[in-house]
């Protein structure tokens, strides 16, 4: 048998190639994805997971190694521009599961500056608050996506206008101790120049302006 019948000789590659051009085009988004400021490679991918829903707990993009890795330091610096510095606050709290990863983020964030940043995560089994304690600390809330709609989200029924599950939220917050400055979230659906957010203690009727923190807006995403 001789060489040639034996081995099938390889063919030279063709750029006409389904397979190439298919290689070669997915090489070309990853760099556009990577020549992109953090900001707008956040917004691709929320815009990518948002696409045709009318809500998403966005835990596609949260744990995608490209979002996990910039969304903690774009909370912290949209925080910041809000006028609420790292060092303004002790700790950051997932209001519901869906915003324990952003709540982790921000953990890791603040510690690769050289910041001391501890997290909670509301829960309705006892303890209600899980993690360091935040007796006598200042917090912010967070969640992953806030809209004047109502969405059922994994442990929360949260509207802005409203307050509904968000002011029984804060009220459990404010009777351990603490101070909660803001509620910020990664998706808001408020259009609003300084977006607020009344919350109403259950306890004592007390009514509280909080204001309201977002990444992004819906409109800006869609």
């Amino acid at each position: 048998m001789t060489e040639e019948n034996t081995f099938r000789r390889t063919a030279p590659v063709s750029a006409q190639d389904p397979a190439v051009r298919s290689d070669a085009a997915s090489t070309e988004s990853t760099v556009d994805f990577a020549m992109l400021e953090p900001r707008d490679q956040l917004k691709t991918l929320l815009q990518a997971e948002m696409k045709d829903k009318p809500f998403s707990e966005l835990s596609s993009v949260l744990f995608d190694h490209r979002g996990a890795s910039i969304v903690g330091h774009i909370l912290l610096d949209t925080l910041e521009e809000a006028g609420y510095s790292v060092d303004d606050f002790d700790a950051v709290g997932a209001l519901t599961a869906a915003a324990v990863p952003l709540v982790s983020a921000m953990i890791q964030a603040a510690a690769s500056r050289g910041e001391d940043l501890n997290g909670f995560v509301m829960d309705f089994v006892y303890p209600s608050i899980k993690g360091p304690s935040i007796a006598c600390k200042r917090v912010v809330l967070i969640d992953s996506w806030l809209s004047e709609k109502s969405y059922v989200q994994t442990s929360s029924l949260v509207t802005l206008r409203n307050g509904n599950e968000l002011s029984l939220d804060f009220s459990v917050v404010e009777n351990e101790g603490a101070e909660v400055l803001a509620v910020a979230s990664l998706i808001g659906g408020v259009d609003m120049v300084d977006p607020t957010i009344k919350v109403i203690n259950p306890v004592n009727g007390e009514e509280s302006q909080l204001p309201f923190v977002e990444v992004f807006k819906e409109s800006e995403l869609h």
